[in-house]
């Protein structure tokens, strides 16, 4: 069963700092003011903070799930999902791995 946004919002929200908020149609999750997930607005694709020197093996690794972000955005650490062929099981690392990126060490501790 494909993702949702309230998947990945029981999730996020479960996370010490983190926010929802909507930007241009698009709901984000946010720590401060770092977005860490975000979604189209059409909630087809669903982007997240992924390791810039990691992202071209996970896209390589399965391209009909993961593909990179547009063209703008490559500068930051950032990878897309399409949310249809997510499940919620891979959900739970994919979020709690985006904040911990946005967090500090010490906060990201007290999450297993």
């Amino acid at each position: 069963m494909p993702v949702t946004v309230d998947d990945v919002r029981d999730i996020a929200l479960s996370l010490p700092r983190a926010t929802e908020g909507i930007v241009r149609d698009s709901i984000r999750f946010r720590v401060g003011r770092l977005v860490f997930l975000a979604f189209s607005p059409d909630e087809k694709f669903m982007g997240f903070a992924y390791p810039k020197h990691e992202r071209d093996a996970l896209v390589g690794s399965d391209p009909e799930r993961f593909l990179l972000p547009r063209q703008s955005d490559l500068r930051y650490n950032w990878v897309a999902a399409r949310t249809d062929a997510l499940d919620v099981d891979e959900l739970r690392e994919i979020v709690i791995e985006a904040w911990r990126m946005c967090v500090p060490k010490k906060v990201s501790a007290v999450v297993p």
